[in-house]
């Protein structure tokens, strides 16, 4: 704004304006105007900008407002959705199974589906790896950690440490894969009588070398005692799962992710608005690259910082150092969001299936580790293993149960 003040003052550069002409009544009187207007458009402007921020020499308004703009780029997500360092993989489940036939499987017929690989949406769900019971039999990981967040239904967990558990309805499991574990990831169907909604998000957080070999490790966060951020006077509500949103702090990562240690800014939040209703991702002060994606994936409208509407089923990368306010649209279904947010791990990343490693070489040794060891092998009768009718438990390799 100074600048255009000057230049609306001047059609040409100030040195070719000589001593006499610049004292003429006039035009003294033109550049005091000018440059007091340019005073008070700095002021202004300046208390407007994130700390720290400066106009480079060639600077214009243009540029000033796409600095102050927190949105970077946007695209449309479906099933698996883009992610960022430090993550790796974000996947959004959402079947509608209808009742169980008492097995734990469906009472709908299996004939036409690719069974043992039915990622179709068919009638609203499918089968994924699973061929009685929907889900994941049991796969290895290594090199990295699964943030399973169930928001409906339930998934069964077993792993080759002897660890199980059944988990759902709000409840978080946070496992830490390692130097490598096995584990499966059944989606029972435990309702005879009535419909088995299934809504879940599997994230995959990356680990730095010197984690990656860390012993196997899970934590779960029970619905019941993970903290929800709740603004009475407009309705929106966060749960928070990683990374404190004012003085709602949520519960400790394992102790070996890159989440555990508060500097590396991660932040796992579910943030839920009315129609309506405002919400501000607050800024993140940083001096390492951090990544920001917010993953709009119900609802109708949002209009992010700087009046761009977008639309519902859109992944946004926004800038963490400026806060990124959002307003729903009136009317219509609330809108929900997943935020996923990191400073950069900002390691080599070498990616063969379930196997994250730094190098090619290390791949290599993982597949051989796991042909010879099958990473401690599988104490299950089954691939797809369950829990029958239990409650919602976890079992940890120590023997020790949990129950919310």
């Amino acid at each position: 704004l100074a600048r255009l003040a000057l230049s609306a003052t001047f059609s040409r550069p100030a040195a070719a304006y000589s001593r006499s002409y610049i004292t003429r009544k006039p035009h003294c009187s033109r550049l005091v105007s000018s440059l007091l207007l340019a005073v008070v458009a700095r002021l202004v402007t300046s208390s407007a900008l994130p700390a720290g921020w400066e106009p480079g020499p060639n600077s214009h308004l243009e540029t000033t407002m796409t600095n102050m703009n927190p949105l970077l780029e946007m695209q449309s997500i479906d099933f698996q959705w883009p992610a960022l360092d430090p993550f790796l993989f974000c996947v959004h489940h959402h079947d509608r199974y209808g009742p169980g036939n008492g097995k734990l499987g469906p009472t709908a017929s299996l004939a036409g589906r690719a069974l043992g690989s039915d990622f179709s949406g068919r009638d609203g769900w499918s089968m994924y790896h699973g061929k009685k019971i929907p889900g994941f039999p049991s796969h290895p990981h290594k090199g990295f950690e699964t943030v399973t967040v169930v928001t409906q239904g339930l998934v069964d967990h077993s792993d080759s440490m002897g660890a199980a558990g059944r988990y759902g309805q709000g409840d978080t499991q946070w496992m830490t894969a390692g130097k490598g574990v096995q584990h499966s990831e059944m989606f029972p169907l435990v309702k005879t009588d009535s419909n088995n909604e299934l809504e879940l998000f599997q994230i995959w957080l990356n680990l730095p070398k010197r984690s990656k070999l860390v012993d196997p490790y899970f934590t779960m966060f029970w619905g019941e005692k993970t903290p929800i951020h709740k603004d009475p006077s407009t309705g929106v509500e966060v749960t928070v799962i990683a990374g404190a949103l004012n003085e709602t702090k949520p519960l400790d990562p394992p102790p070996s992710s890159w989440a555990a240690d508060a500097q590396h800014h991660v932040r796992i939040w579910l943030i839920t608005m009315p129609p309506s209703s405002t919400f501000t991702i607050p800024a993140t002060e940083s001096t390492h690259p951090t990544n920001r994606m917010l993953y709009f994936y119900e609802g109708s409208k949002v209009t992010v910082s700087g009046g761009q509407s977008i639309g519902v089923n859109t992944a946004m990368k926004l800038k963490a150092s400026l806060d990124a306010q959002l307003l729903t649209a009136a009317g219509g279904p609330p809108a929900k969001f997943l935020l996923l947010e990191g400073q950069a791990v900002e390691e080599p990343v070498v990616q063969h299936g379930p196997f994250v490693m730094n190098t090619r070489q290390e791949i290599m040794e993982t597949f051989e580790e796991y042909q010879r060891t099958q990473f401690g092998g599988w104490p299950w009768d089954r691939s797809d293993q369950t829990h029958g009718a239990e409650g919602r438990f976890a079992k940890y390799a120590d023997g020790k149960v949990e129950r919310p």
